[in-house]
């Protein structure tokens, strides 16, 4: 039997679909690549908005999606302000009221320091696999690299976005892009990823711009200056005694 005139025009496309990875392939290679058994960064996040540039400086650590404590060095004004995670649960120390506060419910999704990250999107680090199933939609070139595009829906009612849209690249494995959207579908925010380094053998981009689409500004751009993977943290600088 020969083939149609439609199977023929089809074939390529089939065969493109037919060569796609899985979806939940290219997850588990993403969350080998961004996530870790505990962290140490310390970063710089420039901050920008309608008014101007402000830029902050902080170190933090974390165990997992589970403990994170952060530190701000700089500037004069936030120094000595500090972060506990533990959990779902998150504490503020200031040192301009020498007060600490707990952040809950809808507070969460408050902006930090007025970036265009909110709490909720500084504590999860839960891995996607666990929050999302994808598809791989497509591909694209994006600053020279080739990507799969990977369609996220979430497989959990409690996650910060009910879908995502990322962009990866095919060799290495990290996103380029990421785009979060609502259960309407209105995007939310945007993320950039860049300056892709090597960091204990695997790969890590140590730019990243976000941008809340619900904003106004250029975004916040968080630039690691250095990071540690997979050390052993003490169990007291996740107490909240630490805070003060």
């Amino acid at each position: 039997m020969k083939p149609t005139l439609l199977f023929l025009l089809l074939f390529p496309f089939i065969l493109s679909a037919q060569s796609y990875p899985s979806g939940k392939t290219l997850l588990d290679k993403i969350d080998a690549n961004m996530s870790a058994k505990s962290r140490i960064v310390t970063a710089k996040m420039e901050i920008n908005t309608a008014r101007g540039t402000r830029t902050m400086e902080s170190k933090s650590w974390s165990e997992g999606d589970e403990r994170a404590f952060t530190e701000y060095l700089a500037p004069a004004r936030e120094k000595g302000t500090k972060m506990l995670k533990l959990e779902n649960q998150l504490w503020i120390y200031s040192p301009s009221t020498d007060r600490v506060i707990q952040i809950s419910g809808h507070m969460l999704r408050q902006s930090v320091m007025g970036s265009d990250m909110s709490y909720e999107d500084m504590m999860n680090d839960t891995p996607l696999l666990e929050q999302y199933a994808a598809n791989v939609t497509g591909e694209e070139v994006i600053d020279g690299r080739k990507c799969w595009i990977l369609t996220l829906t979430a497989i959990k009612p409690d996650v910060n976005y009910q879908s995502q849209q990322m962009w990866v690249d095919q060799e290495r494995f990290i996103p380029l892009k990421v785009e979060m959207f609502a259960k309407s579908g209105k995007l939310l925010k945007k993320i950039t990823f860049s300056d892709v380094k090597r960091v204990q053998g695997r790969w890590y981009p140590m730019t990243m711009l976000y941008k809340d689409m619900l904003k106004s500004g250029d975004g916040t751009r968080m630039m690691i200056q250095e990071i540690t993977l997979d050390q052993k943290i003490p169990a007291s600088v996740f107490n909240k005694s630490s805070l003060k």
